[in-house]
């Protein structure tokens, strides 16, 4: 799988993944890739501070040109993974100077999945680029070579799910959870944010310091929807991720000049349940 996240924090997302439990794992640009099993998918979406999407590789081939691009996209089992019941999307990113661009490759994409669905089984899926049952990610890399992934998240990791009143520009989560874990906080002293806005810093430094896990408030993720989803096995690791939360014998302060933004970082917190 491959873990995607912001510039610079490759290291301590590959420090997180060696924590949980990962193997295999090897730091790329703005990527961690790692192996595990169904269990550590799950686990990795709920428990990883700094990973924006976990992507799950599941084809790769050699592509000569748009024709080859499209056959070969054709000849993968897409029956297996999507029923024509059900909504799938697309995206493309380019590496290579074979085509030039995203969009039109997307489109070709769309096209062999939709055909070769309507020659198997009769019917064809529709797109939905919004809220998919099915997101696909496409890299076609520098060598030519594709590689077709699964989004396994959905909507990115850095949608908590604690945060419902924000201010103007509110700081990204991972990129809050990042900042905290590269400073060095593991929650052994009092923490002081004396512009807090939302609460952001606060409530991740809270959930560093106890241990819990950074998705514990999300409504959803994308592997939910997929025939293979094991509602009891992620119940099992959600219960046991959450079991390994800690006390915290200090205290986290929060100042702001507007007490429209005090009363904001209020129901945030309130929202996450600290």
């Amino acid at each position: 799988m491959v873990a995607k996240t912001f510039f610079g924090f490759e290291e301590i997302l590959e420090k997180e993944l060696q924590i949980l439990g990962a193997t295999q794992i090897q730091k790329g640009v703005r990527s961690v890739s790692f192996s595990g099993d169904k269990g550590f998918m799950y686990k990795a979406n709920l428990c990883l501070r700094t990973a924006l999407k976990i992507l799950k590789p599941i084809h790769s081939f050699r592509v000569r040109n748009e024709k080859d691009y499209y056959q070969k996209l054709y000849q993968y089992d897409w029956e297996q993974l999507l029923s024509p019941t059900q909504t799938f999307a697309v995206e493309v990113t380019l590496a290579t100077d074979l085509f030039h661009h995203s969009q039109y490759m997307t489109l070709r994409a769309k096209d062999a999945i939709v055909d070769k669905l309507r020659a198997t089984t009769g019917k064809r899926p529709n797109v939905d680029t919004l809220h998919p049952d099915i997101q696909l990610f496409i890299h076609i890399q520098s060598d030519n070579q594709v590689i077709v992934s699964l989004d396994t998240s959905g909507a990115s990791l850095h949608h908590r799910g604690y945060r419902t009143q924000t201010n103007i520009a509110p700081i990204n989560e991972v990129l809050a959870a990042g900042i905290l874990l590269l400073s060095g906080w593991k929650g052994q002293s009092d923490f002081l944010d004396p512009m807090c806005g939302s609460g952001t810093f606060l409530i991740e430094a809270a959930m560093i310091a106890c241990n819990i896990p950074a998705s514990l408030h999300r409504k959803e993720f994308a592997f939910e929807k997929w025939a293979d989803y094991d509602v009891d096995l992620f119940e099992t690791i959600f219960d046991s991720s959450l079991a390994k939360a800690k006390e915290f014998n200090y205290h986290l302060y929060g100042y702001d000049k507007a007490p429209s933004a005090v009363t904001k970082a209020k129901e945030n917190i309130k929202n996450a349940r600290l």
